[in-house]
């Protein structure tokens, strides 16, 4: 008789996002008519950059004529794509040969289907408060989970410890939920410790294009981190594919563990598991690459910046402490005193009809505290800020 994976019913109900809609529509059919200023979701609102749009209806055309058809695609990635990655990496002083870059579906299944590289019985260390899909990756297939706390001493930037055993590390900087970001010193402590214990880092940089300072843009920046990292990108929130769905993957040719180098291993398996990511898609990420690709992305990078900077600043007039906004998409508040997440959540949204995101759902870690979102447009954020100034 099959056995079904039982690691699926030690999963917690998904209650985040759930709760938040069940709050939400009761609000709504006790208040017909009211808009509410959504700033919980982490979608993008801005459309996709010119380029790019130009260059999926020109390879949408492309597969309609016999002449310049596309059918499968490589499975790493198309090579003009991946040199145009390698190239993007020199801009922060990194140098990756096109072949440690695998193209890929997005940061989110890509973070879900790396872990096929490393024995379940490896224990994952994650750092709350922390996007759920880490934890829950790692449970489906029976690895343990190690929490590490994040707090407002250490600045939600959480370093290691003396006896912290973990074998997989996950950071992510700029971070999601709270806006923190590791400097050179931090990431540097990681990867000393990762090349010490023999671990990997599983470097999440799905907001990099947000860091306006000194902040390392990549792991990759850190001397050592080739040794013992790989890095997970995205195009969703830097140009607007949360729709459309790409992402990729580097992982450096030296990176080696237990006889296993994972390059080698990745290109096995993606050559395995799937048939590439498609032409047409390929096609508008090679234009988001483009010189004016990453012009116009600029555009909704601003906006999206210029969001979080005022929802900082009203929250902070509001008399709340606040972490993030400045290089990071998300601002992340101090719920009032005596005032718990969900608490503050129905307040938010009885009282100024804004939704936000209670920092419980992210952890343990995350209670008292609450996410504002900076991807919505500036007419919403301004009156938002307006509502909360008055908090």
């Amino acid at each position: 008789m099959l056995k079904a994976n039982k690691h699926y019913l030690e999963l917690k109900n998904s209650y985040l996002f759930h709760g938040i809609k069940l709050r939400v529509n009761a609000y709504l059919e006790e208040h017909p008519g009211v808009e509410l200023l959504r700033l919980g979701i982490g979608d993008v609102t801005r459309p996709l950059c010119p380029a790019a749009v130009e260059a999926l209806v020109r390879a949408a055309r492309d597969q309609g004529d016999p002449a310049r058809f596309h059918g499968y695609m490589p499975e790493c990635g198309d090579e003009n794509l991946r040199a145009a990655i390698a190239r993007h990496y020199e801009k922060f002083g990194v140098k990756i040969d096109p072949e440690e870059a695998f193209v890929s579906s997005g940061a989110s299944d890509e973070l879900g289907d790396i872990l096929s590289l490393f024995d379940p019985a490896s224990p994952a260390l994650v750092m709350e408060p922390a996007y759920p899909a880490y934890v829950d990756a790692s449970v489906i297939v029976g690895r343990r989970v190690i929490t590490l706390p994040g707090t407002r001493e250490n600045g939600f930037l959480p370093l290691p410890e003396k006896g912290l055993e973990a074998d997989l590390i996950y950071l992510c900087s700029p971070n999601n939920p709270t806006g923190a970001v590791y400097d050179r010193a931090g990431l540097a402590a990681w990867v000393d410790y990762a090349r010490a214990r023999g671990s990997v880092i599983l470097f999440d940089a799905a907001y990099e294009a947000f860091i306006r300072d000194e902040s390392p843009h990549s792991i990759f920046q850190i001397p050592g981190a080739r040794e013992c990292a790989i890095e997970i990108c995205s195009l969703s929130k830097t140009a607007g594919f949360t729709g459309t769905r790409l992402g990729y993957t580097v992982i450096p040719k030296e990176l080696e563990r237990d006889g296993v180098n994972f390059n080698r291993a990745w290109v096995r398996d993606r050559t395995t598991r799937t048939n590439g990511v498609s032409y047409i898609l390929q096609q508008g990420g090679l234009a988001v690459f483009s010189p004016e690709g990453q012009r116009q992305l600029e555009d909704n990078l601003s906006v999206y910046r210029d969001n979080a900077r005022d929802l900082r600043r009203a929250l902070e007039k509001a008399g709340l402490w606040t972490c993030g906004g400045q290089n990071a998409p998300y601002v992340w508040a101090a719920c009032p005193v005596g005032i718990d997440s969900w608490s503050f959540f129905d307040l938010l949204l009885r009282e100024k009809q804004i939704v936000a995101t209670p920092g419980a759902g992210f952890g343990a870690c995350g209670e008292g505290y609450m996410r504002f979102s900076s991807f919505a447009s500036p007419e919403v954020v301004e009156e938002a800020a307006r509502r909360l100034e008055r908090l």
